[in-house]
């Protein structure tokens, strides 16, 4: 990997959730890093397609990123209020997947599975604010 790209991946892996492209360009800049946004989506992009990020569209569009922690097939918890993320196998999925796939005539099947909710610290900071 490039040295801008390992930057931008050290970021993503001190992060507990999925970050924006201008989240970690503007932590990079606050730190000193003389980096570009597109070079920051660059990097993101590479990274996404090796494997190491995985990727996120929100409510509204917009892709967000987060390292891997796992190099295995996955999906995600993520909470809406903190963004908190958590990779979750998924093993009844994956065939209800492959069953339907193949119910209607479709092969190389692939799927992507994120859950949203609310995490029990934010159900509990709610609860009692």
């Amino acid at each position: 990997m490039s040295s801008r790209r390992d930057a931008v991946h050290e970021i993503l892996r001190q992060s507990e959730g999925f970050r924006s492209a201008q989240d970690v360009y503007a932590e990079m800049r606050a730190e000193g890093a003389k980096i570009g946004l597109t070079t920051v989506y660059r990097a993101l992009q590479a990274l996404a397609d090796n494997g190491h990020v995985d990727v996120l569209r929100t409510d509204d569009g917009e892709s967000v990123y987060r390292a891997c922690a796992s190099g295995d097939h996955h999906h995600h918890l993520v909470c809406r209020r903190c963004g908190r993320t958590v990779e979750v196998a998924g093993p009844a999925v994956e065939r209800w997947a492959e069953t339907v796939g193949t119910e209607h005539g479709f092969t190389e099947i692939t799927h992507t599975v994120e859950v949203f909710g609310t995490c029990s610290s934010c159900s509990a900071a709610a609860k009692a604010g």
